[in-house]
């Protein structure tokens, strides 16, 4: 999770591969056109646009959390399964809808934690970043408006981890793994 041009799709997928090559989704891929047709013209969303999105992405994680633990059944649950998702989530009330139980989907749906890891990198680096992507829909000039809407987690009231994203993907997806790793041998104690 992070603002625009922290690497969430990046330093996503290479942490979905090293997690067993879990389920990536990447949120930008479920905005609907005007979501995308507002952020390509340099306005920025507004709670309104976000909360269907945000929906739309917990039901799309819940699916792909499902579907794992379908496929693997009563076997082997003392085994994680993970699923990935490169999703924005800049407020703690946009993480706590993506955290939350969803009462339509059967009990076999809730048997997952969600750990959000905030990719926190300068702003410097940051506009470099988003610069450099010519073929994205996020005009560089919102973000000033992410970084001033973002909350960052507060990981002694949030399941969160903090990874810094200033560095090489690789070395993020390392500390990240190492992290996760951590937070969940702490949780199942």
């Amino acid at each position: 999770m992070g603002v625009s041009g922290c690497g969430k799709t990046t330093i996503g997928k290479q942490l979905a591969c090293a997690l067993d090559d879990a389920p990536f989704i990447d949120a930008d891929t479920l905005h609907p056109p005007q979501n995308i047709e507002k952020m390509a013209n340099g306005i920025a969303l507004s709670d309104s646009d976000r909360w269907p999105w945000l929906r739309r992405v917990h039901e799309e994680f819940d699916t792909q959390a499902s579907q794992l633990l379908k496929a693997r059944g009563t076997k082997h649950l003392e085994q994680p399964l993970y699923v990935v998702c490169g999703c924005s989530a800049l407020k703690r009330s946009y993480r706590e809808l993506l955290s939350r139980s969803n009462s339509d989907v059967s009990d076999v749906n809730r048997i997952y934690d969600t750990l959000f890891a905030f990719i926190d990198v300068d702003r410097q680096e940051l506009l470099r970043r988003v610069a450099q992507r010519p073929n994205h829909f996020f005009d560089p000039a919102l973000l000033d408006t992410q970084l001033s809407t973002l909350e960052p987690p507060d990981t002694a009231r949030e399941a969160a981890i903090i990874v810094d994203g200033d560095r090489a993907a690789d070395r993020v997806v390392e500390d990240a793994c190492y992290q996760i790793r951590k937070y969940r041998a702490i949780v199942s104690q």
